[in-house]
């Protein structure tokens, strides 16, 4: 399942299932919202997301052209090991700005 909370004016989304074919509509959704108004500031948690599969990756993707597209950004926080190789072996992580934690990737939109 995932969530969506704010700190401050930063929309802040969790989940602790896998990013994945099954899983990218409701994520999908949390990120709509997050883009309808405003210039977006969306921290995507992985702490708990074990894995993103290629459909996850689009999504992604996908979300950071529509938050630029906007004025805003998608900042990556705390993957775990395995999202970690795969976001880095696929060359998305050159793409974000990725946080060891949710509270760096926060703060960062203060800067």
């Amino acid at each position: 399942m995932y969530e969506l909370s704010q700190q401050g004016a930063v929309d802040v989304i969790s989940g602790n299932k896998p990013l994945n074919i099954e899983n990218v509509d409701a994520v999908r959704e949390l990120l709509h919202r997050c883009t309808e108004s405003g210039q977006p500031r969306i921290v995507l948690n992985l702490r708990s997301v074990p894995l993103i599969d290629s459909s996850g990756l689009e999504l992604l993707l996908d979300a950071r052209d529509r938050c630029q597209l906007r004025g805003g950004h998608l900042h990556l926080a705390a993957p775990n090991g395995l999202c970690g190789d795969i976001l880095r072996v696929t060359g998305v992580d050159s793409r974000f700005e990725i946080f060891d934690d949710v509270m760096p990737a926060v703060g960062s939109f203060a800067l």
